[in-house]
């Protein structure tokens, strides 16, 4: 599990072709990498992958051909900057909110606009993806956790301070560039709750309005 609070931003410095697969190269001078381990998790622009090889100044991890189609790791090439967020520990402290990893889909930035001291993204998502995206609720684009500020069809709006923009590589974004999503896990949960037999003794939409929840 991750937090969406980036700690550091690498560079791929390598992507080697593995039988048919592909392993990436990945340096960063913001984090400890003699504190990690082989087999532990790193969230890389928001997706969970797993090193496989240790250095002073970055590690080695293999990426899966589904994980390079259904993500934009597949468009990154050597010298990328990439978001980073290594593994939560219990004890620490959760800044943004829960996040797994586990892209749900791509979108598309629309625009990228200057709001006083703040850059405003709208972005494109799939139709079927917008069920999940609430206004002021929680989304994860490239393992930076954010707020929404509001949702049209298929596409959402959302501020990025400075100091987010500074230090990640949301500050980069244009029109065109294609990003990872991942919607709340509390969203998902609610949809499956709400999806069971209305007969069962479980979570029903009357259930939420009865306890004003809805």
């Amino acid at each position: 599990m991750f937090t969406g609070i980036v700690q550091a931003r690498g560079t791929v410095t390598a992507i080697d072709d593995v039988r048919g697969d592909v392993s990436l190269s990945i340096t960063s001078s913001q984090l400890p990498f003699a504190d990690y381990a082989i087999g532990d998790s790193i969230s890389v622009n928001g997706v969970c992958l797993t090193a496989t090889r240790l250095r002073d100044d970055g590690f080695d991890t293999d990426v899966s051909n589904e994980t390079l189609s259904i993500t934009s790791l597949g468009g990154l090439d050597v010298g990328s900057e990439v978001n980073l967020e290594p593994s939560l520990s219990f004890g620490d402290r959760l800044g943004g909110h829960l996040v797994s990893g586990h892209v749900d889909c791509m979108g598309k930035v629309l625009s990228a606009e200057n709001d006083a001291r703040s850059l405003r993204l709208d972005i494109e998502i799939p139709e079927e993806f917008t069920r999940y995206v609430a206004k002021k609720g929680s989304i994860c684009i490239d393992g930076v956790s954010l707020t929404v500020n509001g949702v049209s069809g298929n596409t959402f709006d959302l501020n990025i301070i400075p100091h987010t923009a500074e230090t990640t590589t949301i500050g980069s974004y244009e029109a065109g560039t294609k990003v990872n999503i991942e919607v709340d896990l509390l969203a998902r949960y609610i949809e499956r709750l709400l999806a069971r037999d209305t007969d069962s003794d479980g979570v029903s939409l009357e259930f939420l309005k009865a306890h004003g929840y809805v």
